[in-house]
């Protein structure tokens, strides 16, 4: 039974120290941060994702803060039956830069960490699971579809440094219609 606290203790250690390690943004700026992004890295590992990874394109995607704190970020991708949107509620947290949001695909709530940006040209995002800490997704995003080789060397650094092997880092190509997708007016 102690064998089993012990490793149960030291497993609660390891996971909270991964999660220590991942800062948000220093002094992130939600208004600065909002407007259009196109996420044009990525990096995921989930084997169920491996049958679409040829299908990825670049998506494009709207942040819109709410009086509350609140990010709607609605998101477009481009399928062979044409545009597709979706909209996700980020909820705030106490911690800029962090959000939390409901993911109807993996029925859990996931944690959203805005890890670095400059604002006016790229944002390196963590998405992972709350608690575990099971990392599921690390994204790049530009506020242009092609950013330069030295962040994008930075991307792949910082997924490697988060387990992520270099074959599940992919940077799809972009839609050729995508700018397109968006209703007018959005």
């Amino acid at each position: 039974m102690k064998k089993i606290a012990l490793v149960s203790i030291s497993l609660l250690m390891l996971l909270t120290d991964v999660y220590a390690s991942i800062q948000p943004q220093k002094n992130f700026d939600l208004q600065r941060f909002a407007g259009r992004w196109y996420r044009v890295a990525l990096a995921y590992d989930s084997p169920g994702f491996v049958r679409h990874r040829s299908r990825l394109t670049i998506s494009m995607g709207t942040v819109e803060p709410k009086e509350n704190g609140n990010v709607n970020m609605t998101m477009w991708s481009l399928g062979s039956s044409g545009c597709h949107s979706k909209v996700y509620i980020y909820k705030k947290t106490s911690v800029p830069g962090v959000f939390t949001y409901y993911s109807t695909r993996h029925r859990r709530v996931k944690d959203v960490t805005v890890v670095e940006t400059n604002y006016t040209e790229y944002a390196l995002v963590l998405k992972h699971k709350k608690f575990n800490k099971e990392f599921t997704q690390v994204a790049l995003y530009g506020r242009t579809k092609k950013l330069r080789a030295d962040v994008m060397e930075k991307f792949s650094a910082y997924a490697t440094a988060q387990g992520f092997p270099k074959d599940s880092i992919l940077t799809p190509p972009a839609a050729v219609f995508l700018e397109d997708c968006p209703p007018s007016g959005s």
